[in-house]
């Protein structure tokens, strides 16, 4: 069913609200998601995206009953992901001629996915597509927001950004639009998007963002591809956006473990009490990674000015969880962020090193060498452990 978004411009995706992972299992999406595709019906038709390929079927059937699929002049494919164009090559079954406008990374990235030969006409930043009645689409490359071939779209006259994946979060809504969102819900599921997401790609954003503001384009409107139609005040995203990807801080300490025998976690709970007596202001979280999400993680170390990492060690190392969530930090490339280690030994006692290494690996400033404990704590290295926690807050 179609929803109505300003003038001639409609909602045509698909809420799915049973959608608990994205991107396979990488990426948990704890309020579902929507894939937002539009129609666009001046003097010329223009579809925006589709919808991701489980849907695909329900997608052209529904579009059916709304407009005669052939009259749809052209095809708009912002980003090649299947979960934005992946009911074309059913949509197409019914329109094969359709051009299909997209990025020139966009036409290796969907003949890759559906080796079709569809009628591709690349278009670049600053293009213009003329839907009649005074109004234009103006085209915008996006390029590694997220992937080379991301783009977007402008609306002219109505004033209405077609971003795709960016300012956009997986967050299910019935009501389409951010001012009809619970504002804590929605802004956690942005933070989290561009958290574990776009974070990587924050120098690329940086540039985009002084790219399309020297576009002068007045935005009324962002009709992202995931989540909320931001219409009451847009710019208030593009304004956590500016501020999320100048190496992004708040006054939080996040403390992260895993544990073997509960020393490390008697370690960790002991070193967030040293940093609460240091610094009252100061928010302290505390995740056991094999017990928390570690998106939701990931969300936190993005809010942090400092992370510790805690990991006993096992087989001269760290347990694999501790491993696997260092690997995800250094992908998310975070600046300006500082690091110590901690952990719980009996023979070897490798553990800190090797979170010390991994860490100024994935970009970390450390400010400790670190803190060891051999065998279950005892109550003097309890009080060592509360001592280092005010030592790091210092720091």
């Amino acid at each position: 069913m179609k929803k109505h978004i300003k003038n001639n411009v409609d909602w045509v995706g698909k809420i799915d609200w049973e959608l608990q992972t994205f991107h396979g299992h990488e990426y948990t999406t704890h309020n579902g998601s929507t894939y937002n595709s539009y129609l666009i019906q001046e003097e010329k038709t223009v579809l925006i995206d589709t919808v991701w390929l489980p849907f695909a079927e329900e997608f052209v059937e529904n579009l059916s009953q709304e407009i005669d699929l052939k009259k749809i002049d052209y095809i708009v494919a912002n980003h090649g992901e299947v979960d934005h164009s992946g009911a074309l090559v059913e949509l197409m079954k019914h329109i094969p001629d359709t051009p299909i406008y997209c990025s020139a990374n966009a036409v290796k990235s969907l003949k890759g996915q559906y080796h079709q030969d569809w009628n591709f006409q690349v278009v670049k930043t600053g293009d213009k597509l003329d839907l009649g009645n005074g109004k234009e689409l103006i085209f915008v490359e996006m390029t590694m927001l997220h992937w080379p071939d991301s783009m977007a779209c402008y609306l002219t006259g109505d004033n209405i950004l077609f971003s795709n994946d960016a300012f956009g979060q997986h967050y299910a809504i019935e009501g389409l639009f951010n001012d009809l969102a619970d504002q804590c819900t929605l802004y956690n599921e942005a933070k989290k998007y561009y958290a574990n997401i776009l974070n990587s790609y924050s120098p690329f954003l940086k540039k985009k963002l002084v790219e399309i503001g020297n576009l002068n384009l007045d935005i009324d409107m962002i009709a992202t591809s995931h989540g909320v139609i931001w219409r009451d005040n847009p710019m208030q995203i593009v304004e956590k956006y500016a501020s999320w990807c100048e190496d992004y801080q708040e006054n939080q300490i996040t403390i992260i473990y895993d544990t073997m025998w509960n020393g490390t976690k008697k370690l960790a709970e002991k070193i967030a009490e040293g940093i609460e007596k240091e610094d009252k202001d100061v928010v302290i979280k505390l995740f056991n990674l094999s017990k928390s999400d570690q998106n939701d993680v990931i969300t936190e170390v993005f809010s942090s000015k400092t992370v510790i990492m805690g990991s006993p060690t096992v087989n001269n190392s760290i347990l694999p969880t501790v491993a696997g969530f260092l690997y995800m930090m250094k992908e998310r490339k975070f600046k300006n962020k500082k690091a110590a280690s901690f952990g719980c030994y009996g023979w070897s006692g490798e553990a800190v090193k090797t979170m010390n290494d991994l860490l100024v690996t994935a970009g970390f400033e450390l400010v400790d060498e670190g803190f060891k404990n051999m065998w279950n704590p005892t109550k003097e290295k309890l009080e060592e452990a509360v001592e280092f926690g005010r030592k790091i807050a210092k720091l």
